[in-house]
């Protein structure tokens, strides 16, 4: 029994060796990251490093510094803390980011799954049997005790059996069983290449949705915020048209006006208070957004509310160059690991057109009792080989081969797709910026100007020279001025807030951040 069995594990040994040793590099092109775009700027033309400035809210000068980090928690810098407190609950409650856990955790699980192959598949089995003979046959026939083994064979050729009672006897055999392919044109390396930049891939995705989900939430308070300072406005506006109204239908019962001018400010009333629907309608649906985002119930309301005054402009922006944009774009990152993937399933095919390699091993006893399996003439071994190359099959794996090659070439045309579509979206961004500034001074100007008209025009009316009409008609034009501002100055937060999710969000400071936040937990226990 020993002797059988160290024969068998050197006889395996030697074998796997030679199979190691004949694993060379792996069949395909080897991966190389795509080089960084060289261009300096995200324009033909240099823009300017700083913005307009206005003396409103959400004015401020923003200078752009492209040696300026984007921190993970980019949102703070907006200096809410009701902004902060829903964020930091929608990424534990928001089942996107549940979602995107789970499937960079079933990525990994394939990655290990797939690396099993590196190894020998060792399995053991027992087949224990029972046997009926009929006890009619001719020829040499086993005799039998009375508990059933088996104790000699008769001869008798061509004659009747000697007995005409059925034998019965047991039969046991166990085994191991051992099973080898080796990896000698890396088709297994090249399938967990490509498994782990699907991991890879999986990874950005879940950064993307962090990224997505806080930029959204920024937009909708935002939204929120612009909607009721709107509402406001127009809800001055509405009061206007009222009192126009009442004021009219006394002039019409006196007879100063005719009908046409009552109906005709009906009509204006009619009109505010359409805008002032439209505009509650919309602050419902953002605060249904809102909850949606957090990851609450329809019914389960959020406790923040948001308004532009206690929203802060951040001053100093940061401005990546697109070398680096490459690099922090998780969108870009992503597409890289398609172009991974698909370089590596290149190699899988190419591998599966040259020789198949696989060593198969066993190694047992059997006998009628158990404890006579691996004593001497009991135990049994086999081991071997198989190398196969497929001579004819249509043209089969040839057409994988070149399916998976223009898979590569494609994932790398959607790749510098994707690059030039993150540049365009920065340079987009940055253009908003600048006219933004540029759109809230001159709101600001409007504003102000409407404001003095407004006030002249009560003193005026004040001192008889204007009528009430006039009055009113200054106030909705001044309330008016007030939305463009409103709009000018929500614009101005929101395309800010674009700028750090176009520049990648900072996802990469991420365990800088929690690793500072260990030290300092850390520091105060101390």
């Amino acid at each position: 029994m020993v002797n059988l069995k160290s024969g068998f594990g050197a006889a395996f040994s030697r074998t796997a060796v030679l199979a190691v040793l004949l694993c060379g590099c792996a069949a395909g092109p080897d991966f190389k990251r795509p080089e960084a775009p060289n261009a300096k700027t995200y324009a033909p033309k240099a823009m300017p490093d700083e913005t307009a400035k206005s003396d409103v809210a959400a004015g401020a000068l923003q200078k752009f510094d492209p040696s300026r980090n984007i921190p993970y928690d980019w949102w703070t810098l907006f200096q809410s803390p009701e902004l902060n407190s829903l964020i930091e609950r929608a990424f534990k409650a928001n089942p996107t980011i549940e979602s995107a856990q789970a499937a960079l955790q079933q990525a990994q699980e394939y990655v290990n799954a797939q690396r099993g192959y590196f190894y020998p598949t060792v399995g053991a089995n027992f087949t224990p049997s029972r046997t009926k003979l009929a006890g009619n046959m001719g020829g040499n026939s086993p005799g039998v005790q009375g508990n059933g083994d088996i104790i000699q064979t008769y001869s008798n050729p061509g004659g009747p059996a000697p007995f005409n009672a059925p034998v019965y006897y047991n039969f046991y055999t166990a085994q191991v069983n051992v099973g080898y392919v080796p990896d000698v044109f890396g088709a297994n390396r090249r399938q967990v290449e490509s498994l782990e930049a699907q991991a890879n891939f999986q990874r950005y995705q879940l950064e993307a949705t962090y990224i997505t989900l806080a930029s959204n939430i920024v937009a909708a308070a935002l939204q929120e915020a612009s909607l009721r300072a709107q509402i406001a406005a127009t809800e001055s506006i509405v009061g206007s048209n009222r009192d126009a109204l009442a004021i009219m239908q006394k002039q019409k019962d006196l007879g100063a006006i005719s009908a046409l001018d009552v109906a005709s400010q009906e009509s204006q009333l009619a009109q505010a208070e359409l805008s002032l629907i439209s505009l509650s309608k919309q602050l419902d649906q953002t605060r249904d957004l809102i909850r949606a985002l957090a990851g609450n119930r329809a019914d389960q309301d959020v406790p923040e509310t948001f308004t532009l005054a206690s929203l802060h402009l951040p001053e100093d922006l940061p401005l990546s160059l697109p070398s680096k944009l490459v690099e922090q774009r998780p969108d870009v990152r992503m597409a890289e690991e398609q172009m991974h993937a698909a370089s590596a399933q290149y190699g899988v095919a190419i591998a599966n057109r040259l020789p198949q390699f696989a060593i198969t091993g066993a190694w047992g006893g059997n006998a009628d009792t158990i404890g006579m399996m691996f004593k001497t003439g009991g135990g049994f071994f086999n081991l071997a080989a198989n190398v196969g190359q497929t001579i004819f099959d249509g043209g089969t794996l040839k057409a994988r081969s070149k399916a998976a090659q223009q898979a590569l070439v494609q994932a790398g045309a959607e790749y510098r797709s994707t690059v030039i579509t993150a540049i365009q979206n920065v340079a987009d961004t940055l253009y908003a910026i600048q006219y933004d500034a540029k759109s809230l001074a001159a709101a600001a100007r409007s504003e102000n100007a409407m404001r003095l008209t407004r006030d002249l025009t009560k003193k005026q009316y004040e001192t008889g020279y204007v009528n009430y009409q006039q009055l009113l008609t200054s106030e909705q034009n001044y309330q008016q001025s007030v939305i463009a501002l409103i709009q000018a100055q929500t614009n101005r937060f929101g395309d800010t807030a674009a700028l750090y999710q176009a520049l990648g969000g900072g996802w990469w400071n991420r365990d800088k951040m929690a690793d500072a936040g260990n030290k300092g937990s850390t520091g105060d226990k101390q």
